[in-house]
C-alpha cells in the first residue's frame, strides 16, 4: 500500500472517530435521565423519525414480500395506514435491525451517529484528488460537527438527513474524479451514485439536475471536444429519469456497456439526445418545479381552483425550517461562527480560483444559500463545501507562514503541523460549544409514550386517533393505529377539520370527527377502486370538507359548518375514534387555531381567539405577574393588560390529589367578561383564555376534564396526556 493510501485511510479514521465521539456527548449528558428512556432504551428526538421507524417495524413484523398482497397487510400493517414500508430509510433500518445484535430502539437511535459520520470519506477523497489531504482532514473535522449538520444528524435524530449530505458528497466526489481522470469506472459510479441517492431521497431531483447543468456548461465552455464529458452527461440523464429504479439501472448499464466500446462513439450524440428526451418524457423536471414552488414561491392561503373553490391556511407558513432566517443564524448554522463563515466564503472563492474543478461544488453551495430565503433546513448542503474553504485558507496560510519565517526540514513540518492544529481547534471550538449546549429533548417523554402504548392495547389497529399533526407519526408508531394528519399529510384541507375539532365545542368536534374519519376511509376506497380512471382523466379529488358540504346539500361551506352544533345525521360508524390530548399542545394551541379560523369561501382570516399561557409568573403579594405587562389582582380578580384593567368571567384552579385525580375549583366572577383565568397548579401554568377557547374541546377535555358523557368517555387520564373515546 502506497504512503498516500495509508495517509488517506488514517485521516478518514481520525475524522470518522471524531465525528462519532462528538455525537456521544448528548448520550453522555442524558444517560441517566429517565424521561428520555422507554423500556430501558433512549427514545429518538425527531418527529419524522417515527415515520421511518413505523415502516421498519412493519417490515420486521412479517415475511410477506408482495406489498400489494392481502397477506402483506395481515402480517405487516393495515390498509390505508400509510406505513412507509417501501421507503429506503425503512428498508435499510429493517436490514440493520435484522443483522445487528441490538434492540430496534438502539438501532434507530444510533444510526444517525454512524451513517452521518460517513460524510468525512468523500470530503477527504475529494481533497486527495486536489493533492491536499490536510485540507481534507480539516474540512472533514469541521463539516462533520458544524451546527446545522450536527443538529440534523445527532444521536436520536433518526431521519433521512443521516445520508442526505453523505450521498451528494459522494456524487460530487465521483463527478470530480470523472472529469479529472476521464476513467470509465467513474461514468458508472456517478450514475450509480444518482440511483442510490434517488432511492434514498426521492426529492434529490433538483440537486442532480444542477450537477448535470454545471457539467454541461463546463463541457461547452472549457472542454467541448472531449467525448467523455458527453458520455458522463448521458449516464447522468438515464439515471435521473423519473421512472422505476430498475428501468433506470437497465438504461445505465446498457449505456455503460456501449460507451466502453469506441466503435459506438459515433452514436454518442444520439444517445445523449435520447437520454435527455427520456428525462423530460418521464416527467423528470416536474418534481424540480414542484420543490421550487413549494419552498420559494409559497402562499399563506391555498385555493382550490375547481368545485367550490375553498381556501385553506397552508402549513408552510408555520414550519420553522421553511421560514426566513437572520444572517447570523444562517452563518452560524453553516460554519459555527460569523467570522469563520466569512473566512470560509473567502477561502472557497480562493479555492475555486486555484482549483477550477471545484466549480462542480457550486450546486451544493447554492442550495445551502437558498436557506437564507427558503428556510434553515437547506444550510446543511453548504456545510461540507464551505468547510473546504476555511480548511484551504488554513493550509495555505500555514504553508506561506512557514516559508516566510524561513523554517526548513523537520522543524518546518512540526511548526506547520502546530499552526494548522491551533487554527483548526479555533474553527472547531464554536461548533463544539454548540454541541455541548444543544440539549434537545426527545419527541415525547416516557409518561406520554406510556399513554400511547396503553392506548395501543385498547384500540384496534383500524381505529383512528385524532391529534395535531406534530404528534401523528409517534402516535402511529407507539399505538399502532391510524391518524388523520401527520408530518407528511398536513395540507390545509387536511388540517382544517382536525383544527376545527380541537378548537370548537365538544358537539361540533364530535360530529366533525365522525364525518372526517368516515370520509377519509371512503376516499381511500374510491381512489383504490378508480385508480386508473383518476390517472387517465386526471380527475380532481376534492377535500373531505368540500364533499361533506355537497353531500349535505350546501353550496356554502360556512353554512354547513354551522350545522355541526346540531344533531345532524352522521355516516355509519365503521370504527372507533380516540382523541389524544397532550399537555404539551398548550405550547402550539394558537398555531392550531389558525387552520380553522378562516372563511373557507373567501380565505378571510377570522379574529384570533385570545389565548395566553404563563409559566414564569411571579407572586408579588397582592398581585401575580403573569408577564411583563400582565397582572392578576388576587383580591379583586381583575386582569391588567398593559394600561387596561378588565374583569374576568371566572377563575378556575385545577390540582391533582394523591391518587392523581383531577379536582377543579371554579369561582364565577363577572358574566359580562369574555376572559377566564385557569391556574393549573400541578403544571405550574396559568392560562388566560376567551370564552370560545374556554369552551373548546382541548380546554374542556384536557385541562378541565369536563367531558359530555353523551359524546365522550375517558380512556386514559394521565397528567401528561389524556385520551377520550368518541361514543357516536
Amino acid at each position: 500500500m502506497r504512503a498516500e493510501d495509508k495517509k488517506t485511510i488514517f485521516y478518514i479514521l481520525i475524522a470518522y472517530t471524531f465525528s462519532v465521539a462528538m455525537r456521544f456527548i448528548w448520550v453522555y449528558q442524558f444517560g441517566d435521565y429517565a424521561p428520555f428512556h422507554f423500556n430501558g432504551q433512549f427514545m429518538i428526538n425527531t418527529n419524522d423519525g417515527y415515520y421511518w421507524a413505523e415502516g421498519a417495524r412493519d417490515l420486521l413484523s412479517g415475511t410477506a414480500t408482495n406489498p400489494d398482497a392481502k397477506e402483506f397487510y395481515d402480517k405487516f400493517h393495515q390498509f390505508n395506514d400509510l406505513s412507509p414500508v417501501s421507503t429506503a430509510a425503512a428498508q435499510l433500518t429493517a436490514f440493520f435491525a435484522k443483522i445487528l445484535p441490538f434492540s430496534f430502539e438502539s438501532v434507530i437511535f444510533y444510526m444517525p451517529v454512524f451513517l452521518s459520520s460517513l460524510v468525512v470519506i468523500p470530503i477527504i477523497l475529494i481533497a486527495r484528488v486536489l493533492k491536499n489531504l490536510e485540507m481534507g482532514l480539516i474540512a472533514a473535522l469541521l463539516a462533520s460537527i458544524a451546527w446545522s449538520y450536527y443538529n440534523r444528524t445527532m444521536a436520536g435524530y433518526y431521519d433521512t438527513d443521516m445520508l442526505n449530505i453523505v450521498l451528494p458528497m459522494f456524487l460530487l466526489w465521483s463527478i470530480i474524479w470523472a472529469v479529472k481522470t476521464n476513467k470509465d469506472i467513474y461514468l458508472l459510479l456517478t450514475a450509480l451514485d444518482i440511483l442510490v441517492y434517488r432511492w434514498w431521497y426521492p426529492q434529490s431531483y433538483s440537486l442532480e439536475f444542477s450537477f448535470f447543468g454545471l457539467i454541461l456548461a463546463y463541457a461547452l465552455l472549457f472542454d467541448r471536444k472531449n467525448l467523455y464529458n458527453y458520455k458522463l452527461l448521458a449516464m447522468m440523464m438515464f439515471a435521473m429519469m423519473n421512472t422505476h429504479e430498475l428501468i433506470r439501472l437497465g438504461f445505465v448499464l446498457a449505456a455503460f456497456y456501449t460507451f466502453k466500446q469506441e466503435k459506438y462513439d459515433k452514436y454518442l450524440y444520439y444517445i445523449l439526445g435520447a437520454s435527455i428526451l427520456g428525462f423530460f418524457i418521464t416527467g423528470g423536471f416536474d418534481p424540480i418545479w414542484g420543490q421550487l414552488h413549494g419552498y420559494v414561491f409559497r402562499d399563506s392561503i391555498s385555493s382550490e381552483n375547481k368545485g367550490l373553490g375553498l381556501h385553506f391556511f397552508t402549513v408552510m407558513q408555520t414550519v420553522r425550517e421553511a421560514g426566513h432566517i437572520p444572517f447570523e443564524t444562517f452563518a452560524n448554522r453553516i460554519s459555527g461562527n460569523v467570522v469563520v463563515f466569512i473566512l470560509s466564503v473567502l477561502g472557497y472563492i480562493y479555492l475555486l480560483y486555484k482549483q477550477r474543478i471545484m466549480i462542480f461544488s457550486l450546486p451544493l453551495v447554492g442550495l445551502g444559500f437558498l436557506a437564507y430565503v427558503g428556510g434553515l433546513r437547506f444550510t446543511i448542503y453548504a456545510v461540507p463545501v464551505l468547510a473546504f474553504g476555511i480548511a484551504f485558507l488554513i493550509t495555505e496560510f500555514s504553508e506561506k507562514f512557514i516559508k516566510q519565517i524561513g523554517a526548513q526540514g523537520t522543524q518546518a513540518k512540526r511548526l506547520k503541523f502546530l499552526l494548522m492544529t491551533i487554527l483548526t481547534l479555533g474553527v472547531l471550538y464554536p461548533n463544539y460549544k454548540h454541541i455541548d449546549a444543544y440539549k434537545v429533548p426527545t419527541v415525547f417523554n416516557a409518561n406520554e409514550v406510556k399513554v400511547l402504548t396503553d392506548l395501543g392495547k385498547k384500540a384496534h389497529r383500524d381505529d383512528y386517533v385524532i391529534s395535531w399533526w406534530d404528534y401523528g407519526y409517534p402516535i402511529r408508531y407507539y399505538a399502532d393505529v391510524k391518524t388523520l394528519a401527520d408530518g407528511g399529510k398536513h395540507s390545509g384541507s387536511v388540517n382544517f377539520p382536525v383544527s376545527f375539532m380541537l378548537t370548537h365545542t365538544q358537539k361540533e368536534a364530535a360530529n366533525m370527527a365522525r364525518l372526517d374519519v368516515e370520509y377519509t376511509e371512503n376516499k381511500f376506497k374510491f381512489q383504490k377502486e378508480h385508480k386508473k380512471e383518476i390517472e387517465d382523466k386526471n380527475l380532481t379529488i376534492f377535500s373531505n370538507i368540500e364533499e361533506m358540504t355537497k353531500d349535505y346539500g350546501f353550496k356554502n361551506t360556512n353554512d354547513f359548518l354551522h350545522t355541526l352544533s346540531s344533531d345532524i345525521k352522521l355516516p355509519k360508524k365503521t370504527r372507533d375514534i380516540y382523541f389524544y390530548l397532550p399537555y404539551r399542545m398548550i405550547n402550539i394551541y394558537p398555531t392550531v387555531t389558525l387552520f380553522s379560523n378562516i372563511n373557507l369561501m373567501n380565505g378571510a382570516k377570522g379574529k384570533q381567539p385570545f389565548f395566553f399561557a404563563s409559566r414564569n409568573f411571579k407572586d408579588l403579594g397582592s398581585k401575580i405577574q403573569l408577564a411583563q405587562n400582565v397582572f392578576l389582582d388576587k383580591r379583586t380578580l381583575q386582569l391588567t393588560l398593559g394600561n387596561k384593567t378588565v374583569p374576568i368571567r371566572r377563575f378556575v384552579k385545577t390540582y391533582y390529589d394523591k391518587s392523581m385525580r383531577l379536582h377543579k375549583d371554579v369561582q364565577l366572577v363577572n358574566f359580562s367578561s369574555d376572559i377566564s383565568v385557569i391556574y393549573m397548579q400541578n403544571y405550574n401554568t396559568f392560562l388566560v383564555v376567551d370564552e370560545k377557547t374556554y369552551n373548546s374541546l382541548y380546554i374542556q377535555l384536557m385541562v378541565l376534564e369536563n367531558y359530555d358523557k353523551n359524546l365522550f368517555e375517558p380512556v386514559i387520564l394521565n397528567p401528561s396526556a389524556k385520551v377520550y373515546k368518541l361514543k357516536i
